[in-house]
């Protein structure tokens, strides 16, 4: 059974993946909203952690919230994303200069 260390190494894996994919590729709109929803899973992993090596089950209930957040951001996002390829036909970030007020 892998201790609580284990998961929090992995949990600090996956948030430097997401953070280096949003530096690394600011031009991809789609991976961005990719790496954001990583980052928020590596918060999920260490709230689900703690929360079952404190035998406390209100961590378990705060990933809940947060899933219905990130699906929500996601729709909401995707949705933003389809409206702009269709009226640009790119999802690059750098053709989005008319957002600019």
């Amino acid at each position: 059974m892998p201790g609580l260390n284990e998961f929090l190494i992995l949990s600090a894996v996956l948030f430097c993946l997401s953070i280096a994919g949003i530096f690394l590729n600011r031009k991809n709109l789609l991976i961005i909203l990719m790496c954001i929803e990583l980052m928020l899973l590596s918060v999920n992993t260490n709230f689900i952690a703690f929360s079952y090596f404190n035998a406390d089950i209100a961590g378990q209930v705060f990933v809940f919230f947060i899933l219905t957040v990130a699906a929500a951001e996601t729709a909401i996002g995707l949705a933003i994303l389809v409206v702009l390829f269709r009226g640009k036909n790119t999802i690059n970030v750098d053709d989005f200069d008319s957002l600019k007020g």
